[in-house]
């Protein structure tokens, strides 16, 4: 007899009440519960209520024949799993291979033998509890595996964030970032005017809302203009153009970025004047860091493009001369003459006042 782990339950199915006593006193002094039917329909009916760990199911009873219940049994993906031993005096060899094609896991024949009854019954019970074993390991499985995808999801839409789509494609797929030199990339610079007074009279949930809001739409702006986000730090926020997607004029997108970024300050809460600095050049790029990702850019453009911003005018976008070269045919501006920068000397910078209508 195979050992038990819990009291399985058995339903019976026969119209012979004098052979259903007899399998329940059998069966209940092996530790078995049991249930029982007397006819097919109220055999289907407890199935479906009891969802029994094994049938013993005769053939021949009114209403509904053991054939048409195994056979419902079998086709319905909800109970044929369940094991059904076929109970029954037709002797006809035809009438068992039936059964078993039909899916009855055995067949006895009355009167039964209880001997042949409890092997079969626990062999039986033995696979259903195998089967049921398999059924929770692939289910746990499959939750595994859906909790590794979340997981892969989350953490490639956080890379996506923190890196442009081309980098992070790069990452995932070769698991490190090549550094590369770019010709010809145009880079924004753009910060709060008094950021530091507006923090020491503010309290820090109002700055952080205001500057957080400040930079959602400065993202969007960004993204209006094909412009790839580099980094927000403090009250500093960084893009480039032209850098992993081509554009026609990069630097013209860098600045009227910047001038919808100084127009968009002024309709938010805190109300923020800005200096906007834009110049453009050769770079180099790569991402630095292990346990945090970073993606930069480096070289004199960049240096350069933050002296614009560091040297410019309250709300407006300030610029070298070569930038202004480019854009002249659709801005209005003009020079603020050669001015002193430090670790530059003495640069000629434009302002840009709006677009040619």
């Amino acid at each position: 007899m195979f050992a038990m782990t819990e009291r399985s339950q058995i339903l019976i199915v026969d119209d012979e009440p004098m052979l259903v006593g007899l399998l329940e006193k059998n069966l209940e002094a092996l530790d078995y519960d049991t249930i029982s039917a007397s006819n097919g329909k109220e055999a289907l009916e407890k199935t479906y209520a009891k969802t029994p760990d094994l049938i013993l199911l005769d053939i021949m009873m009114p209403e509904m024949d053991g054939y048409e219940v195994l056979e419902r049994l079998k086709s319905d993906q909800a109970t044929r799993h369940l094991p059904v031993i076929m109970i029954s005096g037709v002797g006809d060899m035809g009438s068992v291979v039936s059964c078993i094609e039909q899916g009855a896991e055995d067949y006895l024949f009355k009167p039964f033998d209880p001997v042949l009854l409890k092997a079969r019954i626990g062999a039986c019970l033995q696979r259903k509890r195998w089967h049921d074993q398999e059924q929770l390991y692939l289910r746990q499985i499959e939750g595994h595996l859906k909790t590794i995808e979340a997981e892969k999801k989350r953490s490639d839409g956080l890379l996506h964030v923190i890196l442009p789509q081309t980098i992070a494609e790069e990452l995932k797929t070769t698991n490190q970032v090549t550094p590369r030199r770019h010709d010809e990339v145009a880079v924004l610079f753009c910060d709060i005017v008094g950021f530091t007074r507006y923090c020491e009279s503010h309290s820090p949930e109002e700055v952080v809302a205001n500057l957080g809001k400040l930079t959602e739409t400065f993202e969007n702006l960004a993204d209006n203009h094909g412009l790839e986000k580099i980094n927000a730090i403090g009250d500093e926020f960084m893009a480039a153009g032209g850098l992993t997607d081509h554009m026609e004029n990069p630097v013209l997108n860098c600045v009227k970025c910047g001038l919808e970024m100084i127009m968009a300050a002024e309709h938010l809460a805190a109300r923020w004047k800005m200096r906007i600095g834009v110049h453009a050049g050769p770079v180099t790029t790569g991402v630095v860091g292990h346990k945090k990702f970073l993606f930069g850019l480096w070289g004199d453009t960049v240096n350069t493009a933050a002296r614009m911003q560091s040297h410019g005018l309250i709300n407006t976008v300030n610029v070298t001369r070569d930038v202004w070269q480019r854009i002249a045919h659709a801005c209005r501006g003009e020079s603020r003459g050669a001015l002193p920068v430090k670790g530059k000397g003495r640069m000629e910078m434009f302002r840009v006042d709006g677009l040619i209508a």
